[in-house]
């Protein structure tokens, strides 16, 4: 219950779409009770927390709903999100202080996103939109590198994240050109190889246009791709 409402801190949140996400699979003759009575051992384990504020002012009854009367940066997952928002706006502009930022992101992230949060679809749906928010700052964290001639030192981690996300081709991408720049042609061109492998056999999907295209250029060792602007 606690999470749901903090994902929506400052708003109000329906008795009944709290009913539904924390009883996903049940059908309960007394929901509202129910719901009282974690509201309950919500305030009271609040309380063990000594807030400044008094439990009944932080969780709030309001209108057939109720708010978590805290602001939406209380939580990591929002200052996650705008940190890593920030960092993206930053990266073409200001490279150096786009890496700071998303590392500063990275540093709020201590393992899998709303870990024991429930298997209501508002908590599993926001699970996987931070693991999405998550790869998407890794790439710009390693676009920081690139744009800064730190090649050398995302390789490694970007082997692991092929790896670990065959099918997630802007890793691929960044690791051939980070080959690429290091003098490793051959093996950049494997990388395509690979991942070109695993699409074909595991989904039946071909590679995008950009890998496409990024493979010609590393053939034709385009001078573009030394490019760090």
């Amino acid at each position: 219950m606690l999470t749901v409402l903090a994902l929506h801190a400052g708003r109000t949140v329906s008795w009944d779409t709290l009913v539904t996400e924390l009883w996903p699979d049940k059908d309960l003759a007394n929901s509202r009770n129910a719901l009282h009575a974690n509201t309950v051992r919500l305030r009271k384990l609040l309380e063990s927390w000594e807030l400044d504020e008094h439990p009944n002012d932080v969780v709030v009854t309001a209108n057939n709903s109720y708010l978590l009367a805290l602001p939406p940066e209380s939580t990591d997952a929002a200052r996650f999100l705008r940190l890593a928002s920030q960092g993206s706006e930053l990266l073409r502009e200001d490279p150096a202080r786009a890496g700071e930022v998303l590392n500063e992101a990275l540093r709020l992230w201590r393992g899998p996103a709303l870990l024991d949060a429930g298997e209501g679809l508002l908590c599993r749906s926001t699970a996987a939109q931070l693991e999405e928010r998550l790869m998407t700052l890794r790439e710009d964290l390693v676009m920081v590198k690139l744009h800064t001639g730190g090649e050398r030192e995302v390789i490694a981690d970007l082997q692991e994240l092929v790896v670990a996300h065959p099918g997630r081709e802007r890793f691929s991408e960044q690791l051939m050109i980070a080959l690429y720049r290091c003098g490793r042609q051959s093996e950049a061109l494997d990388v395509y190889q690979r991942t070109r492998a695993w699409l074909v056999n595991e989904l039946g999907l071909d590679v995008g246009r950009s890998l496409r295209e990024l493979y010609q250029s590393v053939l034709a060792q385009d001078p573009v791709l030394d490019a760090r602007a």
